[in-house]
């Protein structure tokens, strides 16, 4: 049996200034909200501190509790950093959603009877007076994520069913977003102005340049997605002065600003009859649906030209869900 060196052990912080901390890597537990018993619930925060100034950057992961690629890239990350002369400081958070995570859920589950089960990236950046879900991201947002940001990395997938190669919404009106983006090494960047509530767009609106990264497949593995995720974000450290080293050599992603979404017309069973960054014309074939005896259902072609983004990975698909995404 191998041991290792534990990481200095920071316990009950309910408030975090990384401006504070001596120089090194420090393993935190944020107390974020108490639950139904009054009892504390607890975020990992692993934090690498430079001996010198620079940058502070914010990767965050686990926002949806489904999505373990993002989770695993943030993890990659900070193997990387371990040891690492820096300048500035990198605060990971990789396990946003713990309720999520434990339930295999996309969702926030609160106890509160009046407040249904949550995609937490539709309320960020909280509110401390709020409901269960907006008090926990308001305390997020408050103690732990807005003071120890000048730029921040969201780490995602797709959702659970369905898959995407290695992808960046980012807001090309903020030139900061728009090179962090490039330098990801992604298969696509959608230009994208944001959604309210989203973690992305409460970074940039409160003037800390951010991107969303979606590394593939909803909650199960894939290593060479992450590797290359993993990467982009030292990538974007380098460039930023935060570590030293070379910024691996980068693609030339599709680009896109316009998403077209084909979704189910009924339940049953759909079959793709594409492939991720498959160019298609319109009223091409995409994917054939079957009732449970086999027998067809209805054919889904392109609406109109473009790449496909994404497209489902289970066969079984309720009326509305997802069975193609394109990207213009």
């Amino acid at each position: 049996m191998t041991t290792h060196n534990q990481a200095q052990t920071l316990e009950y912080l309910h408030s975090l200034n990384v401006d504070e901390l001596p120089a090194g890597d420090h393993s935190l537990n944020f107390a974020v909200a108490t639950n139904a018993m009054g009892q504390w619930q607890y975020l990992p925060v692993r934090v690498f501190k430079g001996k010198s100034t620079g940058k502070k950057v914010v990767i965050t992961a686990g926002v949806h509790g489904d999505e373990q690629n993002g989770i695993m890239t943030a993890m990659k990350v900070a193997q990387r950093l371990v040891e690492q002369d820096m300048a500035g400081c990198v605060t990971i958070v990789p396990t946003i959603n713990m309720s999520g995570i434990l339930n295999h859920s996309r969702n926030f589950f609160p106890v509160d009877p009046d407040t249904s089960p949550s995609n937490l990236n539709r309320f960020f950046p909280g509110n401390v007076e709020g409901n269960e879900v907006e008090r926990y991201l308001g305390t997020l947002w408050n103690e732990l994520l807005r003071p120890n940001a000048d730029i921040a990395i969201d780490l995602h997938t797709q959702t659970t069913g369905t898959c995407y190669p290695l992808y960046i919404f980012a807001d090309y009106r903020i030139e900061k977003a728009k090179q962090m983006a490039t330098l990801m090494n992604p298969d696509v960047i959608l230009n994208d102005p944001g959604e309210k509530g989203v973690l992305e767009t409460a970074w940039n609106t409160h003037g800390v340049p951010s991107i969303t990264v979606e590394v593939g497949s909803g909650r199960y593995f894939e290593r060479e997605l992450v590797e290359r995720a993993a990467q982009g974000v030292m990538n974007i450290l380098i460039t930023e002065g935060v570590i030293q080293g070379e910024v691996y050599s980068l693609n030339t992603p599709l680009e896109g600003s316009k998403i077209i979404s084909v979704k189910a017309q009924q339940g049953g069973f759909v079959e793709p009859q594409v492939s991720l960054m498959q160019k298609v014309e319109q009223g091409d074939l995409l994917a054939i649906q079957y009732d449970a005896l086999g027998k067809e259902l209805l054919r889904y072609t392109a609406p109109e030209s473009g790449t496909v983004l994404s497209h489902n990975l289970e066969t079984l698909r309720a009326p509305g869900s997802l069975v193609v995404r394109l990207i213009k």
